[in-house]
């Protein structure tokens, strides 16, 4: 199992590679949707920065709860040992809803929401440090598809999650119809 320190890093790696594939889009390219169901890529980043605070908020919650003898959640860890990979393996459709709570509905220009993870990539760094010393299996705070996931593979999920949207900006970016930035000719 990898440790909490590598699984930041690797947060915080995908996380650069996503605001750098993205923070120099214009504001019409940023909120160009291919269709009325797929997102823009504001869209996605703020998705992106709404899931994240809710999600370690989370964790640092149900850490502090097993800190007191008051866990946020007791039952069976139905997916205790797995990756991440194995748990979304196990428990997504090819096309999952988001949550009403880190569904796009605010709005603002792109940037705010590169800097919104960027700051989301310090409070992350932050709970690390909080989570030194703690049994990570014993924190969890399930997922509203996957079930009960502990503070490593939630942790982990930030950076599936990151990964798998910016996976689906870049193949809108790659679209013919995707709009061009001046003097690009789209080669």
């Amino acid at each position: 199992m990898l440790e909490t320190a590598s699984l930041v890093k690797r947060t915080a790696h995908e996380r650069a590679g996503l605001i750098g594939l993205v923070e120099s889009l214009s504001e019409i390219q940023a909120s160009y949707k291919p269709s009325p169901n797929v997102w823009s890529v504001n869209e996605n980043l703020e998705h992106l920065a709404l899931a994240e605070i809710y999600g370690v908020s989370r964790i640092w919650s149900a850490a502090d709860g097993v800190r007191i003898g008051k866990p946020v959640w007791v039952g069976e860890h139905t997916n205790r040992g797995l990756s991440i990979d194995e748990i979304i393996a196990r428990t997504w459709k090819p096309c999952e809803t988001a949550p009403p709570g880190s569904t796009p509905r605010i709005g603002g220009p792109m940037l705010y929401w590169v800097e919104q993870l960027r700051v989301s990539q310090l409070v992350l760094d932050r709970l690390e440090s909080v989570l030194v010393g703690a049994d990570l299996e014993s924190i969890i705070f399930p997922h509203f598809i996957s079930g009960p996931m502990d503070a490593m593979q939630r942790i982990d999920f930030l950076r599936f999650h990151i990964a798998r949207h910016r996976s689906q900006i870049e193949q809108m970016m790659g679209s013919p119809e995707f709009p061009r930035a001046q003097g690009d000719k789209g080669t």
